[in-house]
């Protein structure tokens, strides 16, 4: 009888400790696997290695409203966020999105890969200006850097200055004084234009040392300075800090940026950071007549791959006051980041940091000119309206 009550209770306390076991054997075994797992992302080669930048360019292909759905599923209390309008996920297409970075309503997303070239219109149209449609986005330069450098004569050369905008101020404009609160820079300073260069020129030549973009910054700083907002404009010439670090072209912001950084570290006042460039679309794209006057038609870039709440709101305020102003003067407002794209162009340095396409490679520097004064008077518009409300006398 001992044995038998020996034998059941040794049974019992068995059977007791198999569920246990099982999952003792199940921690250790997920112990086990996870060390595997930490070894085997901390010794492979850096270039295989699963990084931040790499999740971050998987989620940012999602939708913001995909993640409050999957929120929404384990609290419900989000489902009042939820946008009425938008359907419910599928979560098979939602994971097959995230594992291809293919979105099934944007055929950009697969084409860009296969097509050489297509990833330019690889943007997204915050406002389309009238005429305005994904193949005809502003369209970034790019070309080797030698011929960036290339040194070319010019012909045509404007006089220094087209209807100047004239050295005093508007009677009764309000001024900014001595201070000045717009900081003015070209990454991409040797874009030129083609009416300005000799006729054999090629749409992919269109670089020159002097003639270029700066002389529409430099005007602009006028045209600023007369309607009583003080301008700096920054010359260097970031072609040449290119090659002196042995960079390529597509490199440019990381050369303009330190310049951008000691600017607004040197000079509190500079409120706001104009990154001017000269756009590679056509006439036909680029060019308005007002009145009997052809101008230069504006575009405005902000990066994507930031926090650029901020930017956006100011480039797309801007681009509604000159519209109003000026109907159809600006073409459009996009953001652009991801792959093959900088994504940033500096503006995460200021809140009110954009980019401004100033018309196209076959613009020329009256037309130009002209909206730069345009510009400068929206602008001064804006930005006197925006002193009042902030209170500053």
């Amino acid at each position: 009888m001992n044995f038998k009550s020996n034998f059941s209770s040794i049974s019992e306390m068995i059977n007791k400790i198999k569920p246990w076991s099982k999952k003792i054997t199940v921690l250790f075994a997920s112990v086990c696997i996870l060390f595997i797992c930490i070894g085997l992302l901390t010794t492979i080669q850096p270039a295989y290695r699963l990084s931040s930048s790499t999740i971050n360019e998987w989620t940012r292909q999602i939708d913001g409203a995909s993640f409050l759905y999957l929120i929404q599923m384990e609290n419900k209390s989000f489902q009042m966020a939820y946008p009425e309008e938008n359907e419910s996920i599928v979560l098979s297409d939602l994971a097959f999105q995230m594992a291809t970075s293919i979105k099934p309503n944007d055929p950009r997303s697969l084409l860009g890969r296969e097509l050489p070239g297509f990833e330019t219109y690889d943007s997204k149209i915050i406002v389309a200006g009238e005429g305005t449609d994904y193949t005809n986005l502003p369209i970034e330069s790019s070309a080797p850097l030698e011929s960036v450098l290339k040194e070319r004569e010019a012909t045509g050369l404007p006089e220094e200055e087209t209807n100047p905008p004239g050295d005093q101020q508007i009677e009764g404009q309000p001024t900014t004084g001595d201070k000045n609160v717009v900081f003015i820079y070209n990454t991409h300073n040797r874009e030129s234009f083609l009416p300005h260069l000799p006729e054999d020129t090629t749409i992919n030549q269109v670089w020159h040392s002097e003639v270029n973009i700066t002389k529409v910054s430099d005007r602009l700083k006028k045209s600023l300075e007369v309607n009583g907002i003080g301008a700096s404009v920054d010359h260097t010439d970031f072609g040449n800090v290119l090659n002196e670090n042995g960079w390529e072209y597509w490199q440019s912001y990381n050369a303009s940026r330190p310049i951008v950084e000691t600017a607004l570290a040197n000079n509190k006042d500079f409120n706001y950071v104009f990154d001017l460039h000269r756009d590679s679309q056509r006439r036909d794209v680029t060019t308005l007549n007002i009145d009997g006057q052809d101008y230069a038609r504006l575009a405005f870039v902000v990066g994507s791959d930031y926090n650029n709440d901020k930017n956006l709101k100011l480039a797309t305020e801007l681009h509604n006051k000159i519209n109003e102003k000026y109907p159809k003067l600006s073409r459009t407002v996009i953001t652009q980041g991801g792959s093959g794209n900088n994504g940033v162009y500096n503006q995460d340095l200021s809140p009110n940091s954009i980019v401004i396409e100033f018309g196209g490679i076959d613009n020329t520097m009256e037309e130009l000119y002209r909206t730069a004064d345009a510009f400068a008077e929206v602008f001064g518009d804006y930005y006197w309206d925006a002193e009042k409300v902030q209170g500053n006398p």
